[in-house]
């Protein structure tokens, strides 16, 4: 009889172990999928490739949670169907934070891009993802300012000095840098442009408004001021042209572009006035609506 209940004792014993054992298998299987749900505003569609990503930032490490473009202002996959929600075959329930990154065609890593376009902390499920946030751009750019002036310093020609434009202060007799932007993180760039004939044309990129930035394809023949501009004089049929009463902008880029248009990020703009004349500074205004914003919502099933 000892036996006999011992071996019944035993038994229900391990009946109950693999309940248990079998329970939590079930746990943590509901535990490692969730559903992320994202809205976007403002977010560009991406061209030749290229295409978002997000990521759930979980113990200081990211993890992917789906690949995507934008079209119309809707989410789509990689293959041009409409979405809203990714699902997620990994436990993301301890995520601190979400970010989107810009990620280049044929993209198969599991590494975020260094274009973090947007972030923001998760908590209770929910996240307001913005350009400002740490694990973003950075920055809010409340304290951006800048100016420009129409002048054709690498041209001998006075005939043509309402042609270019530069980021130049001369308010002080001398000139000085007009633009007052914050350092980018690592995958992104600044980038001048001039609307001409409808269509932005650019005025190079660059790092520094202290010093020059990295192209001159329009420009004269004559050294150019160590500043960011152009002067928009050759190389094209349209060129010299008078820049008066057309949009000036600073755009942000990503490193790796996708696109010969400026994206999303105009921090400054303005008009170059219809009454504007030569080496006379006018201001730049601050454009952050333009910044695209999203929300992000978690369901852990």
């Amino acid at each position: 009889m000892k036996n006999m209940f011992r071996t019944r004792v035993f038994s229900v014993a391990i009946v109950v172990i693999i309940a248990a054992v079998l329970s939590a298998c079930s746990q943590t299987e509901v535990a490692k999928r969730s559903t992320l749900t994202l809205q976007t505003t403002g977010l560009e569609a991406l061209a030749n490739g290229f295409h978002y990503e997000g990521w759930a930032i979980v113990d200081g490490a990211p993890v992917t949670t789906g690949k995507f473009n934008v079209k119309e202002g809707g989410l789509v996959d990689l293959n041009g169907a409409a979405i809203s929600d990714f699902k997620v075959d990994v436990d993301i329930s301890n995520a601190s934070a979400i970010v989107l990154t810009i990620e280049p065609s044929g993209d198969t890593d599991t590494i975020p891009a260094d274009t973090h376009v947007l972030a923001g902390d998760l908590t209770n499920g929910a996240s307001s993802l913005t350009a400002g946030h740490k694990d973003a751009l950075g920055n809010d750019f409340t304290s951006a300012a800048g100016k420009f002036i129409l002048a054709t310093p690498t041209t001998e020609s006075t005939d043509d000095e309402l042609s270019g434009v530069w980021f130049i202060d001369l308010s002080s007799g001398s000139p000085a840098a007009a633009l007052n932007l914050p350092e980018l993180p690592k995958g992104w760039e600044y980038e001048g442009w001039v609307v001409i004939d409808g269509a932005p044309v650019t005025t190079g990129r660059f790092t520094s408004a202290s010093g020059p930035d990295d192209a001159a394809p329009f420009s004269g023949p004559a050294d150019a001021p160590p500043f960011p501009g152009e002067d928009f004089v050759a190389n094209d049929a349209r060129f010299p042209t008078s820049l008066v009463g057309n949009t000036v902008v600073i755009s942000i880029e990503p490193e790796a572009d996708d696109s010969a248009a400026p994206f999303a990020f105009k921090p400054l703009a303005g008009p170059s006035p219809t009454d504007a004349t030569t080496k006379v500074s006018y201001s730049l205004g601050q454009n952050l609506d333009s910044f695209p914003t999203a929300s992000a919502t978690v369901v852990y099933e």
